[in-house]
């Protein structure tokens, strides 16, 4: 990021947190570095927030509920637009501070990251122009209210997206929020805290405070005066969280982990289906807790699935996120890092037939997080490779000899977040994917849309987001029995 203006920025924030309107400074000792990726080089050094600080951004959110609550649905969505107008005017600076955080490809951050943040404020808002907050059932009305002060937590290898995807639904709700975004992405966070500052949202709608898990994420879980608590993270976070909240009987929704299967179905022309789901896998550097990293394909066509795999590699590059030349950079982090590379040796340890990739950095990359964009084949579903979240750029392929297999190996994962379903028959297709224990299943590479709800199965979570349904999860739900009776 070098001296750029959306570094200093941001950096400028990194001790302060956003709470009741205003940037205050941190009180607590603690500190962090902000670590670029690509290089290794600290670019930042970021406060981390205490219970103390937390507990004042609460208040601060409980206080400005009722007022905020009691706006006009108009009113709320005109803040929302003018927000999303902001993250557009903006986009270049965002872009380049999602790639000094946690490395996307600056041409991806400016196609995707920041883009499809702005569009789930867009859907926000049309969701919320159509809602009705009452209807009738009977002689009862039944009331939509928004539930109250919101925790959000936020990951790092979608900082923005995730963050507009909770803090839309839940603004546009009437809801109040404090946000904690991954310490390991915070610069994002800071430009978005500053462009709601000049959006004009009433002190204390919004507030952020950076800090970590155990302490702010925690802190959040557990306040009496939180009645809700969103999570996007490990599955490991999410238990964290629901044990927290436990005490006080919030609402806890939690999108988690995914091992995504793509199913490709015997009548499938690969040359459509192959390397289109490779590129879904390897999108973000395989950081995306949704990507179908499991391709399961009929054994009878696994060598020509195979040539097509590797074949799709040949457009990707990896390096240097600021190079326009780049499509793959680095792992976001060191402890990522290390992670994807114990995965690939494991399976190699495992038997796995190394088709692309390995372990270590690609040719020429002697510093950054750089890993291989590695394809395995005559992956079992027993390995650890077909079963556990790698959350880096390594697709494995596994065979099946009949339909009804195929959908059993897309089952047999404790995850249910994602799948995909390519094949020509679309009435096999539209079957196979009914069959599937998964939140949101693709077929055939469709468009993505802001107002399809997505959320998980299993151990992926609970609740959901986007769309009608990512509103009403800030929602309570109060029946008033005689309402519309005049008598």
């Amino acid at each position: 990021m070098g001296n750029s203006a959306e570094t200093e920025a941001a950096t400028a924030r990194m001790h302060q947190f956003y709470i009741d309107g205003a940037w205050v400074d941190a009180t607590g000792p603690d500190r962090s570095d902000v670590v670029n990726p690509a290089t290794e080089e600290v670019i930042a050094e970021m406060a981390l927030g205490t219970v103390e600080e937390t507990d004042r951004a609460v208040a601060a959110a409980h206080a400005a509920f009722p007022a905020w609550a009691a706006t006009q649905p108009a009113e709320r969505a005109a803040k929302i637009v003018r927000l999303r107008e902001l993250i557009l005017e903006n986009a270049q600076d965002i872009a380049r501070a999602i790639t000094a955080e946690m490395g996307a490809a600056t041409t991806y951050a400016q196609a995707a990251q920041v883009p499809l943040a702005a569009e789930h404020l867009r859907a926000a808002c049309e969701v919320l122009g159509d809602y009705a907050f009452l209807t009738r059932r009977g002689q009862a009305a039944i009331l939509r209210e928004p539930i109250g002060v919101c925790g959000l937590i936020t990951p790092w290898n979608w900082p923005l997206y995730q963050i507009t995807a909770k803090v839309g639904s839940a603004l546009a709700a009437g809801c109040t929020v404090v946000l904690k975004p991954s310490e390991l992405s915070p610069l994002s966070a800071a430009l978005f805290a500053d462009l709601v500052d000049r959006a004009g949202f009433p002190a204390g709608v919004f507030n952020l405070v950076n800090g970590t898990g155990p302490v702010v994420g925690a802190r959040l879980a557990e306040h009496p005066d939180v009645d809700m608590v969103s999570i996007t993270g490990s599955t490991r976070a999410g238990v964290a969280v629901a044990q927290a909240a436990a005490a006080t009987v919030k609402r806890v929704a939690q999108e988690l982990g995914g091992k995504s299967p793509n199913v490709i179905l015997p009548d499938a022309d690969l040359a459509k289906a192959v390397p289109p789901g490779v590129a879904s896998a390897m999108r973000n550097v395989g950081q995306s807790c949704s990507a179908p990293t499991r391709m399961i394909v009929p054994r009878a066509r696994l060598a020509e699935v195979e040539a097509l795999a590797v074949g799709a590699l040949e457009n990707m590059r990896v390096g240097d996120p600021t190079d326009p030349e780049t499509t793959h950079g680095p792992s976001s982090n060191r402890a990522q890092y290390a992670r994807v590379q114990a995965m690939i040796q494991t399976g190699i340890d495992e038997g796995a037939k190394l088709l692309a990739g390995g372990p270590g950095r690609p040719d020429g990359l002697t510093r950054g997080f750089f890993s291989r964009l590695t394809i395995f084949s005559e992956v079992t579903t027993g390995m650890a490779v077909a079963q556990e979240e790698i959350f880096g750029p390594v697709l494995v392929i596994l065979a099946y000899d009949d339909v009804a297999e195929a959908i059993a190996i897309a089952n047999d994962t404790v995850y249910g977040l994602g799948a995909h379903v390519q094949g020509t028959d679309m009435a096999l297709v539209r079957s196979t994917a009914a069959c599937i224990r998964a939140g949101q299943v693709h077929l055939n590479y469709p468009a993505w849309d802001p107002h399809v709800p997505f959320g998980g199965y299993k151990q992926s979570g609970n609740g959901r987001e986007y769309g009608v349904e990512g509103l009403e999860e800030y929602l309570e739900t109060k029946s008033i029995l005689g309402y519309f009776d005049e008598h």
